[in-house]
């Protein structure tokens, strides 16, 4: 079932009489229950496709529909009320820096209204649920920058929300931290069936905790489908930058004679197999490493490399043939240097 629909949606700005197009046409459903990556580079359009999912961002065309309604169609009272279905957590943590960590837990429960005592006994409920109830009477100059976060996700889930927006919340922590808050995204996930929307320009966070992602490149919607398919075969020039740490350019294996570079991707079952040992014995020929991965994606092994083949058109369609047998993916790499 399709908890977030977007049919159609345009968000245009006008920014000294020209026309910005930021989303143009999108198509997107994500079902209940899911950890939903979207992704893209800078200025790709992905933080205003999340800020047009709580209508922070009206859409200039299209609709945006929770549980089947169509927040276009609701007065501002009735869209503030949705809206408290729908938590946000951000990049900067936007954490009130006069207020103690138990007070900005407080403070949305407060605006809806809520008693001090009942909106206190709930905060530190929700302090606990992100292992950082001993930290209730500190202030936020006084925290990490992974203690900030886990605030801002335990402020994000003070209103019960259905929906968990989470826009680049990771960028600005550490490897280790970054790990830390991944992990209480997926038990949140998991122990409260929150649907998560993860906004992202980094495939490691999506390959960490994501189910299904879709990936967008100058305000279009490029690629979408199951994470694990996507990183084993991308198929858009986005796709396959995002997968990389720099531009490369791939083209079908078919036209393999014009380059010596390929990309394999093995399946969880060959990922500490000898593959390449067992190619060299198998075909007498050595191939050169570039470069070699082991990542989880979606929970499972997945290991990539980069090889340079030998030359001879016919030795590399035998050794692409052999790997294809083996079940892995395989794609030609055009490096621009």
């Amino acid at each position: 079932m399709s908890e977030i629909e977007i049919k159609n949606l345009t968000k245009e700005f006008n920014i000294k009489d020209i026309t910005v197009k930021a989303l143009d046409n999108i198509n997107l459903s994500i079902d209940k229950g899911d950890i939903f990556g979207i992704i893209g580079m800078s200025g790709a359009g992905k933080s205003t496709l999340v800020r047009s999912i709580n209508f922070l961002e009206k859409p200039t065309n299209g609709q945006v529909l929770i549980d089947g309604v169509d927040l276009a169609s609701l007065s501002e009272k009735e869209l503030r009320k949705k809206r408290g279905e729908i938590g946000m957590i951000f990049q900067g943590f936007n954490l009130l820096e006069q207020k103690s960590v138990l007070d900005n837990v407080c403070f949305p429960l407060e605006l809806a209204g809520e008693k001090r005592k009942v909106a206190r006994k709930k905060a530190i409920e929700l302090l606990k649920t992100v292992n950082l109830e001993e930290k209730a009477k500190a202030y936020p100059s006084q925290l990490s920058g992974g203690q900030k976060q886990r605030v801002a996700i335990a402020r994000a889930l003070a209103t019960n929300p259905k929906i968990l927006l989470c826009d680049e919340a990771t960028s600005a922590l550490d490897p280790q931290t970054t790990e830390s808050i991944l992990t209480l995204l997926k038990e949140i996930n998991e122990n409260l069936n929150i649907t998560i929307v993860v906004i992202t320009h980094q495939m490691s966070v999506v390959t960490r905790i994501c189910k299904r992602v879709a990936i967008v490149d100058n305000g279009v919607l490029v690629e979408e489908g199951v994470v694990e398919d996507i990183f084993n075969n991308p198929k858009t020039d986005a796709a396959k930058e995002l997968i990389f740490d720099k531009k490369i350019r791939f083209s079908p294996v078919e036209t393999l004679h014009e380059d010596k570079k390929i990309r394999i991707v093995f399946e969880e079952n060959s990922a500490y197999e000898p593959v390449i040992a067992n190619l060299i014995l198998k075909i007498g020929t050595p191939v050169n490493i570039l470069k070699a991965n082991t990542k989880n994606v979606g929970g499972k092994a997945v290991g990539e490399m980069i090889l340079g083949l030998p030359d001879g058109e016919e030795i590399q369609n035998e050794i692409i043939d052999s790997l294809k047998e083996r079940g892995l993916s395989v794609a030609e790499v055009r490096e621009d240097v």
